[in-house]
């Protein structure tokens, strides 16, 4: 698929795209992904920036090698942050390096299929209301990842700890993870493992909060978008894949019940503080813990798969009386 010219005001910027990538210690899913997404970008004014937040491991050294060799200094561009900030902090350390109209934000841990970025930016072209869109995201072998969300709120708490499946489709509608979207779809907020982004609207609203360290950023930074007056268009059309393998341990520490990161607490407060206001924090903990009264009785009778993530029911009070306190690194 060729790209459509943009029906955006004419830019000044030097780019039409800057695809930003932060690395924090994963070097060999950079080097698999990159030769995809230089080839996707070779007929396009496109830049690669990649982000090294502090990895301390060579993982700089190591990508900058690769682009020697490859002879890709015209294309990519390896930056130290000097500081592992996170996700929002390296995203925005690249936005501000290279500027563009269109920003490609991509994970370190993905695969670019044929014409899915193409695909992305004529996605933009016909649809001018999308400040932020996406593509299916999926794996190796083509199956589909959930990508597309609605927002968490007090009640898909009340679902997830009850853990029952009358209560899921009672509250389907409040369920954060849509299902896989096989046609244009325009969810609430999307996943921030590939996205699209027009420059107008960090210029609108700004870049991505620095508060938080990793998650719950994309749903915030959506929910910024969508608030400013943007919509956010998911095309299924353009296929990533999503190797689900990059910094964070968070996924399989999900899957066997162990206890899950204190910056996703951070993040998770931050996040009801600022979309349900001073009560959102504790009416979302209330509600998890009347899930807990549901799912709490049968974990006793054996049914392991009720139990949540260790010390949860703790946890989830992080922050909880200064729920917007920025993430600062552990003391030393």
């Amino acid at each position: 698929m060729s790209f459509v010219a943009s029906n955006d005001p004419p830019s000044t910027t030097s780019h039409l795209l800057s695809c930003v990538i932060v690395n924090y210690r994963t070097p060999h899913f950079l080097i698999d992904c990159l030769p995809g997404l230089l080839h996707e970008l070779s007929d396009l004014d496109a830049q690669v920036v990649i982000v090294d937040n502090d990895s301390q491991d060579g993982s700089a050294d190591t990508l900058r090698e690769w682009v020697r060799a490859h002879q890709a200094g015209n294309r990519v561009s390896v930056l130290d942050s000097g500081f592992n900030g996170g996700f929002s902090f390296g995203n925005n350390f690249g936005i501000r390096a290279m500027p563009a109209q269109y920003y490609l934000l991509l994970n370190s841990d993905t695969l670019i299929r044929p014409g899915a970025i193409h695909t992305l930016l004529d996605a933009a072209y016909h649809h001018p209301e999308a400040g932020i869109l996406s593509p299916r995201l999926e794996w190796p072998d083509g199956t589909g990842q959930e990508s597309c969300f609605r927002y968490p709120s007090p009640w898909s708490e009340f679902s997830d700890a009850a853990k029952t499946g009358v209560l899921d489709r009672l509250l389907a509608r409040h369920t954060v993870a849509m299902p896989v979207q096989d046609s244009i779809a325009r969810p609430e907020w999307t996943s921030f493992a590939c996205v699209l982004i027009r420059s107008t609207v960090f210029n609108e609203i700004g870049l991505l909060d620095e508060g938080y360290f990793m998650y719950f950023e994309d749903v915030e930074f959506c929910l910024r978008t969508r608030h400013a007056g943007w919509d956010i268009v998911h095309d299924p059309a353009a296929h990533v894949v999503h190797l689900r393998g990059g910094s964070s341990p968070l996924k399989e520490q999900t899957r066997l019940r162990r206890r899950l990161p204190r910056y996703f607490y951070q993040s998770r407060t931050r996040f009801y503080r600022q979309s349900a206001g001073i009560l959102g924090p504790t009416v979302a903990n209330l509600m998890w813990w009347l899930g807990r009264l549901v799912s709490g009785p049968r974990q006793l009778l054996g049914r392991d798969d009720k139990r949540p993530p260790e010390r949860q029911g703790h946890d989830i009070w992080t922050n909880w009386l200064h729920p917007l306190k920025p993430w600062a690194p552990p003391r030393t």
